[in-house]
Formats: structure tokens, C-alpha cells, sequence
């Protein structure tokens, strides 16, 4: 793979956050930042332009993982977000406007293949591998291919 994606991890765990950006920069990817809660994403720098979000659900400081998905929507509306929860059983059918899910706890090859499918998508729509069993996709993230390879 040749181009690479900037991704914002946002987990409360810092010790899975750190496996989480391992992960990433494993996989030739770039970790611009990690955060920790709803306000930590707000303190990040306006011109931080991340093209994937890994954010967890339960979030420190009583914040959570749907408004911190919220807010990268209206900030970072080209971003694509994925929840990594324990609780998949939580996201609503319409995964409030964000591309998917991983399952916690997730595999190093889970995580991986998840963002070589996103980022063969986001670089050359639609992806041209095949969408790994870790990752559960949203209808968002189907169309958002299917409009970008027209």
C-alpha cells in the first residue's frame, strides 16, 4: 500500500490505545492523535484532518463514544468513524451516522485487515479486498463507496 491514512483513535484505556495505534502504524497507516474523551477530541487542533476514527463507546469524564462520533461528523465530515466496543449490542441500526463497528476483544489481524479494507476504499473505491468478519459495516459506509466509485 502506498498512500497513507491519518487516523484519531479515541479510548479511555490507554494501554488498548496504544495497541490500537501499534495496530495502525503496523499496517503503514499514521496515528495523529489520541484522545480520551468528548472534550480531549474538542481540544484537538482545528486543522487535524484524521480520514479514520477508531472510538470506543464508554469514554472518560462521563462522555461517550456516539457524541464524540457526533462531533467528527460536523468537524471531520470526510472522516470515516468506527466504534470499537464491547458493547456492539448498544449501537443503534443507523450506527448514528458513523461506517462500522469492531468487537472488543479483537484479534491484531482483526484490527489490521479492518483497516486495509477501509483504507482500500477510501483510496480506490470501492475497496478491492475482501471485507473482514472483525468488521461490521454500516449502510453509511456501502453508500458512501458505491457514490465515490461513480
Amino acid at each position: 500500500m502506498t498512500r497513507v491514512m491519518e487516523v484519531l483513535i479515541v479510548e479511555d484505556e490507554m494501554l488498548l490505545a496504544m495497541d490500537i495505534e501499534a495496530m495502525v502504524e503496523d499496517s503503514g497507516h499514521h496515528v495523529l492523535a489520541e484522545a480520551a474523551s468528548l472534550q480531549e477530541v474538542k481540544d484537538l487542533p482545528e486543522d487535524l484532518n484524521p480520514q479514520l476514527a477508531f472510538v470506543d463507546i464508554h469514554l472518560a469524564n462521563n462522555s461517550n463514544g456516539f457524541d464524540v462520533s457526533l462531533y467528527i461528523q460536523t468537524h471531520w465530515p470526510n472522516a470515516i468513524i468506527v466504534f470499537v466496543t464491547a458493547n456492539v449490542s448498544k449501537i443503534p441500526a443507523d450506527f448514528l451516522g458513523a461506517h462500522g463497528v469492531i468487537a472488543k476483544p479483537f484479534s491484531h489481524a482483526g484490527l489490521v485487515n479492518a483497516v486495509n479494507y477501509i483504507a482500500s476504499g477510501m483510496f480506490d473505491s470501492p475497496p478491492n479486498v475482501p471485507r473482514p468478519a472483525s468488521l461490521i459495516t454500516s449502510p453509511r459506509l456501502d453508500q458512501r463507496w458505491t457514490e465515490r466509485a461513480s
